[in-house]
């Protein structure tokens, strides 16, 4: 959009040239949002608090001003929150797999503790190994490779540009570890909120760095859930 002046980035990444801009939100709020209940590939919809959270984003963004492009994880809650950006910015979002939440194979849908009842071995192993799948599911090392080859190819192919990303909570940690060059552990060290919104800056070479994360400023106290 016309006005929006490209961010150059602090101190010493200046000298790496203008960046690409990630902006990133995670989708409204679920049926199992809140309950700390795994929401992988269940294609469940946003909630009515969900949908409100959606359109808050989407007027956040677009009086933000500045985005290219959309694109948007396949599942109906990440596109339905998509689609409130598109009708607020006029821009058509474009659905690519890369973007899509770890699949929690068994695991869907129950609580940490139920799964822990009933996968004691396989529950320690997935919180201490990113290597470690849930039973049926994709390991964080797995999503992992997943999310950076999406990343990669969204900054090859929109070098300069300032592109939205609507997620989950696990490709926006993803994202946030790799330009950190934190440790895999610090994937559980990150809360996002439903609705929030995190911002990466992209330089030559791969060089991250994170602008702001988990805000949630255009939310009401009652609209911030997990």
């Amino acid at each position: 959009m016309a006005g929006y002046a490209a961010r150059t980035g602090p101190g010493w990444v200046q000298a790496l040239g203008p960046a690409t801009t990630t902006v990133l939100l995670r989708h409204g709020e679920t049926a199992l949002s809140g309950g700390q209940r795994f929401a992988g590939r269940g294609d469940i919809p946003l909630t009515a608090t969900g949908r409100e959270q959606a359109v808050a984003a989407a007027a956040r963004l677009a009086a933000r001003g500045g985005l290219d492009l959309i694109v948007t994880s396949p599942l109906a809650r990440a596109r339905q929150t998509a689609g409130a950006v598109a009708a607020a910015t006029g821009l058509e979002p474009v659905v690519q797999d890369g973007w899509a939440e770890v699949d929690f194979g068994e695991w869907e849908g129950l609580s940490h503790a139920e799964a822990e009842r009933d996968w004691p071995e396989q529950m320690a192993a997935w919180l201490s190994d990113p290597g470690a799948a849930p039973p049926g599911g994709e390991s964080l090392t797995a999503a992992s490779d997943r999310v950076l080859a999406a990343l990669d190819s969204l900054l090859a192919g929109h070098r300069g540009a300032t592109v939205l990303i609507v997620s989950h909570v696990t490709p926006m940690k993803i994202l946030l570890r790799h330009a950190l060059l934190a440790p895999p552990a610090a994937l559980r060290r990150m809360y996002l909120g439903v609705a929030s919104l995190c911002e990466i800056s992209w330089y030559a070479g791969g060089v991250g760095v994170v602008r702001t994360l988990n805000d949630t400023a255009h939310l009401s106290p009652q609209e911030i859930t997990g």
